[in-house]
């Protein structure tokens, strides 16, 4: 009798590996990725917004971008601690990053204000109820980076949530390449919406827990939890920019 029910006992899950070797060139992949639409996205505005000789970008505006650019940068950076086992450095470098991590939660909010005050830009990302996705996208950062600092002695924990947090404010990059001609070709609504400024990110979300079925047969819990996360946010923000009461209220806002 004890044979049987040792028998048909349930396996547990095996526990979720924290390394493979694969890994060393797959999250830096995953970042160059990133920064590779943002630097296409933002590098083709900027060509145009100086071939139009328009008015020069707010001062808040500049400091966003270098901050952004910093955050990056520092990521970048992190990651290549590690791969070269500086892993003493990696911590140290790691304050610094809370501290920037903290200012661009600041400052977010407060270029998008600016911008939409200062009416610049072109649809969608010009008319006010898109506040929507530029506050959503920085609650989705600040709460995964928050995630990722209180695991931060969790390497997989940690590393998911700080590529998550990247992709949260990825967007805008990625939305300058591919949401003209996805509007074009889906037109407006809920989900065309989301399409034109996510499907990017939201591809590359889902690549991490692609890769962590093909290395690990499992996905890890704050994976789920993380990119949840982020398509609640998405959703929320696709669901405002579209409602019309959402739409009075922020151009009266910013009127």
């Amino acid at each position: 009798m004890v044979s049987e029910t040792a028998t048909f006992a349930p396996k547990r899950p095996a526990p979720f590996a924290p390394w493979h070797r694969w890994d060393r060139n797959f999250f830096l992949t995953w970042l160059v990725l990133i920064g590779a639409g943002i630097v296409i996205g933002f590098g083709s505005d900027l060509i145009a917004h100086f071939r139009a000789h328009e008015a020069p970008y707010p001062l808040i505006v500049h400091v966003h971008a270098a901050a952004f650019v910093g955050w990056m940068l520092l990521l970048t950076t992190q990651i290549l601690l590690i791969r070269n086992s500086r892993a003493d450095l990696h911590r140290k470098l790691g304050m610094a990053g809370i501290a920037l991590a903290a200012i661009m939660v600041v400052l977010g909010p407060a270029t998008a204000i600016v911008v939409h005050r200062a009416h610049i830009g072109s649809p969608p990302a010009s008319l006010p109820a898109f506040v929507a996705v530029q506050f959503g996208g920085i609650i989705a950062f600040a709460g995964l980076v928050t995630a990722a600092v209180l695991l931060r002695h969790n390497s997989p924990a940690h590393k998911r949530l700080m590529l998550l947090a990247v992709l949260s404010i990825a967007d805008a990059g990625f939305a300058r390449v591919l949401g003209g001609p996805l509007t074009a070709a889906l037109g407006h609504g809920f989900w065309p919406f989301w399409a034109s400024l996510d499907l990017a990110p939201a591809i590359l979300i889902l690549g991490i827990g692609a890769y962590d079925l093909a290395t690990r047969r499992r996905l890890h819990p704050v994976y789920i939890a993380g990119a949840c996360w982020i398509f609640a946010l998405q959703l929320t923000a696709s669901y405002l920019f579209n409602n019309p009461a959402w739409q009075e209220f922020t151009s009266r806002v910013f009127a």
